[in-house]
């Protein structure tokens, strides 16, 4: 596992940036105990958590109505507040349906407090400075295990954000013209 992509401590402003696709979704859990749902992962605070309940793995599904690009994932953890409940390793799964979904990477976590922001595969862009997005339709997180073998889990937030999205030139000149001869056709009056 490549540990460079993956950004411990993240400010909001570090990832403010990338387009939330999260509400594109319909969000699901494979379980909760009660006052603990799936909304404590969407209110953006983090005295609430999602505190799932029965046997590991535990796993969050996004399914989107169609297919997304997904750059980062961004999960709120507190190993202080929340001890054994805190997930030591996450699994992210992706594919067109929940009958095809794939293993696309695996997360390892050093006692995390505070957003943790990483990229959803490990597969280099062109650039070769950033992370080629993961194109599906369904996301998976799936909790593979605790720390200390705890056996429910307590995530305090939950984001999913798509790649930078290439700026344009200048909305005024999509296709500038050059010459005199287009230059003076380029306008209507």
């Amino acid at each position: 596992m490549q540990r460079g992509h993956i950004n411990p401590g993240a400010s909001e402003q570090a990832w403010a940036v990338y387009p939330d696709i999260g509400n594109l979704a319909r969000w699901s859990v494979s379980s909760w105990k009660y006052g603990f749902g799936l909304e404590c992962l969407r209110d953006n605070n983090p005295d609430t958590f999602w505190h799932s309940e029965g046997n590991q793995p535990h796993s969050i599904t996004l399914e989107f109505p169609k297919r997304v690009a997904v750059q980062k994932i961004i999960v709120h953890l507190d190993q202080k507040k929340d001890d054994s409940y805190t997930p030591e390793i996450i699994g992210i799964r992706a594919g067109t349906s929940l009958r095809d979904l794939q293993d696309v990477r695996q997360v390892n976590f050093d006692k995390p407090s505070g957003w943790v922001a990483f990229d959803v595969t490990n597969d280099l862009a062109e650039d070769g400075q950033t992370f080629k997005p993961l194109y599906a339709y369904v996301v998976q997180l799936v909790i593979i295990s605790n720390y200390m073998n705890g056996k429910d889990t307590h995530i305090r937030g939950l984001k999913i954000v798509g790649p930078l999205e290439e700026p344009l030139l200048d909305d005024t000149e999509v296709f500038p013209f050059v010459s005199p001869e287009f230059k003076m056709y380029e306008t209507i009056r």
